[in-house]
C-alpha cells in the first residue's frame, strides 16, 4: 500500500478507474428510474459515510475549524454537488461514453487556471501529456457519437459545464488545503456537506419518494458507495501527491471506461 501511497501514476490511475465506474452505474441507475439528484446524493452520502465510519472504528476525531468548514461548504458545491448532479442529468440524454468524455477538457482547463493563478505549474511532460490526451479525445468525440442518438445541443452545454465545475473544484482544493488536515478527513468532511446539500436539492424538487425507490436496487447502491469511498480516499491523496493539474487527469482514466462501457452496449461497428 505505501508504494502506491506515495506514486502520483498509481494513484492516478486507480482514482480514474474508480472514477470511470461512476459512470456505467449512474447509467444503471437512471435507467432504472433514479433522478440524477438522488443517485448523486448515493455518491456522496455513500462515500462520506462509508469513510466516517471507517475513521470511528480507527479511533479517530474530526476537529473542526471555521478554515475547514469553509473548505467543506466550498469543495462540496464546486467539487461534487454540482459536477455529479450535472453528470447523472446529462447521461441520460448523452450516453455514458459521450458524457465521460467532458471528463477530458477537465485537465486543460485546470492548467490554463493553475497558470493563471500561479497554484501550481506543471512540468514540460505534464503540459505534453494532457495535450496528446486532449487531442485524442477530441479524434473519438468528433467521429463516434452515441449510436443512432445526436445529441442535443443544450444536454452538450450541459456537459461541457461539467469539466469547468471539476477544474474549479481541482484548484480550489488545493489553494485553501487546510493545514495539518489529513486526505481522509477532508474527503469525509467535503462528501458530507455535499450530501446534506443534495438531500435539501432532492426534497425541494420533490424526489423525496425517490430516495425510498433506492430499496429496490440495493446491490447498485452498495457497489456505488463502496467504489466512491475507495476512490475519494485515493482523490485527495493524488490532490496533495500530484497537485491540481495532475489529479485533473484522471479524467482521461474516467473516460477510456465509460468508452469501455459504451462499446459493450454497443455493436461492434458502431463502437
Amino acid at each position: 500500500m505505501t508504494p502506491l501511497w506515495n506514486s502520483a501514476v498509481g494513484l492516478l490511475m486507480v482514482t480514474g478507474l474508480l472514477l470511470g465506474l461512476t459512470l456505467p452505474f449512474g447509467k444503471l441507475a437512471t435507467d432504472a428510474g433514479t433522478p440524477g439528484i438522488v443517485w448523486a446524493l448515493v455518491i456522496s452520502t455513500g462515500a462520506g459515510g462509508v469513510l466516517f465510519a471507517a475513521m470511528l472504528l480507527w479511533g479517530h476525531r474530526m476537529a473542526l475549524t471555521m478554515h475547514r468548514l469553509r473548505y467543506y461548504l466550498i469543495a462540496a458545491g464546486v467539487s461534487y454537488a454540482i459536477p455529479n448532479l450535472l453528470m447523472f442529468t446529462a447521461i441520460p440524454h448523452l450516453g455514458a461514453g459521450y458524457t465521460g468524455i467532458m471528463f477530458t477538457l477537465s485537465p486543460v482547463i485546470t492548467l490554463v487556471l493553475s497558470i493563471l493563478l500561479g497554484v501550481r505549474r506543471p512540468n514540460l511532460l505534464g503540459v505534453a501529456g494532457i495535450g496528446v490526451g486532449f487531442v485524442g479525445a477530441v479524434m473519438v468525440a468528433t467521429t463516434r457519437g452515441e449510436a443512432g442518438q445526436p445529441a442535443d445541443l443544450f444536454w452538450v452545454l450541459v456537459g461541457l459545464a461539467i469539466p469547468f465545475s471539476l477544474a474549479a473544484g481541482n484548484i480550489y482544493r488545493t489553494f485553501d488545503w487546510p493545514e495539518g488536515t489529513g486526505p481522509i478527513e477532508l474527503a469525509i468532511g467535503s462528501h458530507l456537506a455535499a450530501a446534506a446539500m443534495l438531500l435539501v436539492g432532492a426534497l425541494a424538487s420533490g424526489n423525496g419518494p425517490a430516495i425510498a425507490g433506492l430499496a429496490e436496487i440495493p446491490l447498485l447502491v452498495v457497489a456505488q458507495a463502496a467504489s466512491a469511498s475507495a476512490m475519494f480516499v485515493f482523490f485527495f491523496r493524488l490532490q496533495a501527491v500530484g497537485g491540481p493539474v495532475y489529479l485533473s487527469q484522471i479524467g482521461y482514466v474516467a473516460a477510456a471506461v465509460g468508452l469501455l462501457e459504451r462499446c459493450s452496449s454497443a455493436s461492434a461497428t458502431s463502437c
